[in-house]
């Protein structure tokens, strides 16, 4: 069954009359058009009954028929009100919208209602967040290809890093994000994190113009959008020779990573898998200074369905993609995090990264 046969599918369970998809990275998967209208409006309705109507701005829709086929493709001016070209072009009573509520702001339901009188909002977020969470073999070979970046870039941080000098946190992103652009790579994934010494241990600080210090971890965590789709992923390393204790804090951090990746597979629960690398990290001492859960979907967002180790719990299935990455973030001291993203095979999992995890001295 097509992508769009599964939401009319939906919609007939339910008796929606239709739906008003307006992510971007929903609209990319669902028709192959990767568009961002920024402050305008794009949506793409769905029907029981009637041919798939995708909706953008003017300036848009010679790409939308060019990159989409089976969709009644229809736009509006800047000086035009899109919700009344909306409705004029329905041409349909409509009593129900299944839109993403995870996903839809408030001045869009209420720009539907402007038009639409007594209009039931249905929620489409899980249907969606179900159709992306098993990845295609095609999307997987798109995220190796991502993953294959991510560890070009660990190569062009640590070498940079390693040329000493007063090298700062801000240089070494400017290197790795240069780099990537050369090779044609359109976007980072995320803002690139490179963070020294005890400043890790703030898990989404941000790069300053600090100069990277001797003989202390430096954390990198990084991922680009390749063909659609996003990578993403940590190591820490050695600036000179560090410490004992943050040796030590780096290998307890390690042990927990390696212990979930063996551990996954299908048939196993979410929230057993970080139980496995927690267990690890809170045996040594350290539980309280691990702050968040072990990972989070990745596809064509960084960050997606579902949450590995958050409040709600689901069983790991084949074709799933998501992170393993454990940290240490002791306050004023270290922090060491070690993340790659994953897909789900018949007994196990695959790395879409490959870059050494041990501890490297540079």
């Amino acid at each position: 069954m097509s992508k769009i046969d599964q939401i009319v599918q939906f919609l007939s369970e339910k008796n929606v009359d239709m739906t008003f998809i307006t992510n971007p990275t929903t609209l990319n998967y669902l028709t192959g058009l990767a568009i961002d209208p920024h402050e305008r409006i794009a949506g793409l309705m769905i029907f029981r009954d009637r041919i798939p109507m995708l909706f953008t701005p003017a300036l848009e829709v010679e790409k939308a028929k060019e990159k989409t086929t089976g969709f009644d493709i229809f736009g509006y001016e800047d000086a035009q009100n899109p919700w009344a070209v909306i409705k004029a072009h329905l041409k349909i009573p409509v009593h129900s919208i299944a839109v993403e509520f995870s996903d839809i702001p408030l001045a869009k339901t209420e720009g539907l209602k402007s038009q639409f009188s007594d209009i039931e909002f249905v929620n489409l977020t899980p249907l969606i967040e179900r159709m992306r969470l098993i990845k295609s073999v095609d999307e997987i070979e798109k995220m190796k290809i991502a993953g294959d970046f991510a560890d070009k870039c660990f190569e062009i941080g640590f070498a940079t890093a390693a040329e000493r000098g007063g090298v700062t946190e801000s240089d070494i992103v400017a290197k790795i994000e240069y780099e990537m652009k050369r090779m044609g790579v359109p976007q980072m994934s995320f803002e690139t994190i490179v963070l020294t010494g005890s400043r890790a241990a703030n898990p989404h600080g941000v790069p300053e113009e600090v100069k990277v210090q001797e003989n202390k971890l430096l954390l990198f965590d990084l991922g680009v959008m390749s063909h659609g789709y996003a990578s993403d992923a940590t190591r820490t390393i050695a600036i000179g020779e560090p410490a004992a204790f943050d040796a030590e804090i780096h290998k307890i951090v390690l042990e927990a990573q390696l212990a979930a990746m063996d551990f996954i597979k299908p048939g196993v629960s979410a929230i057993e898998v970080d139980k496995v690398a927690r267990d690890v990290i809170t045996k040594a001492g350290y539980g309280e200074y691990f702050n968040h859960r072990l990972g989070h979907g990745i596809g064509m967002d960084v960050h997606e369905f579902p949450s590995i180790g958050g409040a709600e719990d689901i069983i790991i299935e084949k074709g799933m993609c998501f992170s393993d990455e454990p940290g240490i973030y002791i306050p004023g001291k270290v922090g060491v995090r070690i993340e790659d993203c994953l897909y789900v095979t018949d007994s196990g999992c695959e790395s879409f990264t490959h870059t050494n995890k041990d501890l490297m001295i540079f």
